[in-house]
């Protein structure tokens, strides 16, 4: 379980975050803040983030068959 694995600086940090967001939220009655500071601690505490599935993840291949290749086009203006 992804809980009690891996808890890196970062972790730790949106871990405190969010629980300092819904201790302020508490004091303030703001229920917006509250719902964030969830989100965050949350998202900290199960170890998620907001890139699912490789969604953040980049093609490092690259076409060697374009490689070096560059085709401009002459724009000019019209008066």
């Amino acid at each position: 379980m992804n809980v009690f694995k891996s808890w890196g600086l970062m972790r730790m940090l949106r871990l405190l975050f969010g629980a300092f967001a819904i201790v302020q939220a508490i004091i303030m009655s703001d229920l917006v803040l509250g719902l964030m500071g969830l989100a965050v601690g949350g998202m900290a505490f199960f170890n998620v983030g907001c890139c699912g599935s490789g969604g953040c993840r980049t093609d490092n291949r690259s076409d060697s068959s374009h490689a070096g290749k560059v085709t401009y086009e002459e724009i000019t203006s019209g008066s």
